[in-house]
């Protein structure tokens, strides 16, 4: 039986690269699902512009699949119908998959049941003590249930280390169609697009960032490896869940350089520097992440989109002086923010 492959309109959004935000998870203040806000945040993501959303991601809280919370399938319902009945172009619908085998298929499988097109695989659930070989055949399980996007998960919010080995097999997978770079290293990025080049892969095989203090910096720098140059096409990030207007028009810039031949701009690289501050922000890498889904919620709140920035944790909020960070960077980058689109849009994102 032939594997699942993704749509020729869907392959080609990946392989020219996209704006994919992480999808946050819309609460009340009884910490239960928003329905109306979860709606909310989808349409605004279409309405910027994006070609996929990432859905049941670290973002959307890993907690959501705890049988206590039982969020994964209504979370991943509500984007995919939002997608599927309102999006009037192609958008990806790429579902986060958890946990050692047995539960990452049957999160795989519900993710078909719910027409996703791909499956961001995360292997954090795997010790350091398994071998490359059972990771891979983790993978190979999967991929005979939906195209894979890879996953480098920087082990600081629960992934763990992954070498160039890894990464040359992995893309040799036939189904795996893309790869979510995101360790927060320079060292281990290589190491990714180093494997997907030497697996022979490297024309099926979609670069992304995942590294959200180095998002313009990775979109704008070729990799020569061998014979053949990659580059990272797109990003799918934490960071691209706000602001998102603006990252879609960035990503236009980018491609001016990348693809049409323009010269980089001072601006462009300035530019760079100021959202690697307002990422530091919004991630709070000063106390190890701890404050990364209550940054992003943040600014979501002061927008309207989200009611609140609670968290299914009630422990989890912004840590000691973030919101005077979240502040400065607001006044220090105005341009950075689309605040003037979310509000000409809001009402009709809440209808």
């Amino acid at each position: 039986m032939p594997m699942p492959s993704l749509s020729a309109d869907i392959a080609a959004v990946l392989q020219r690269g996209t704006v994919i935000p992480a999808h946050p998870l819309a609460l009340t203040a009884a910490r239960t699902l928003d329905e109306r806000r979860q709606r909310a945040l989808t349409r605004y993501y279409v309405a910027a512009g994006v070609g996929g959303v990432a859905i049941a991601v670290h973002t959307t809280q890993f907690a959501i699949r705890e049988p206590s919370v039982g969020l994964l399938r209504p979370v991943l319902e509500l984007a995919s119908e939002i997608i599927a009945n309102e999006a009037n172009r192609p958008v990806a619908r790429i579902a986060g998959v958890c946990g050692l085998t047995e539960q990452a298929v049957r999160e795989a499988r519900l993710a078909a049941d719910l027409h996703y097109d791909a499956i961001l695989v995360q292997l954090g659930a795997f010790g350091s003590d398994v071998a490359d070989e059972g990771l891979l055949d983790h993978c190979r399980a999967l991929a005979e249930i939906r195209p894979l996007f890879g996953f480098y998960l920087q082990p600081a919010v629960g992934g763990r280390a992954l070498g160039y080995r890894f990464w040359r097999q992995f893309a040799e997978i036939d189904n795996v169609v893309a790869v979510k770079i995101a360790p927060f290293n320079r060292y281990a990025t290589l190491d990714v697009v180093r494997g997907v080049a030497d697996s022979g892969s490297a024309e099926r095989v979609a670069l992304y960032t995942g590294n959200d203090d180095h998002i313009v910096l990775d979109l704008l720098t070729p990799f020569p490896i061998g014979t053949c140059t990659l580059r990272i096409v797109g990003g799918l990030l934490g960071h691209w869940a706000v602001w998102t207007r603006r990252a879609v028009e960035l990503l236009g810039e980018i491609r001016d350089v990348t693809v049409g031949e323009r010269q980089i701009s001072s601006e462009l690289l300035a530019r760079a520097n100021a959202i690697t501050d307002a990422n530091a922000a919004l991630f709070d890498p000063r106390h190890q992440f701890a404050g990364s889904i209550a940054g992003v919620h943040e600014v979501l709140r002061r927008q309207g989109l989200l009611a609140g920035r609670w968290c299914l944790d009630a422990a989890e909020d912004l840590s000691p002086g973030q919101m005077e960070e979240i502040d400065r960077v607001y006044a220090a980058y105005p341009e950075l923010n689309d605040d003037a689109f979310v509000a000409e849009h809001l009402d009709e994102w809440l209808a």
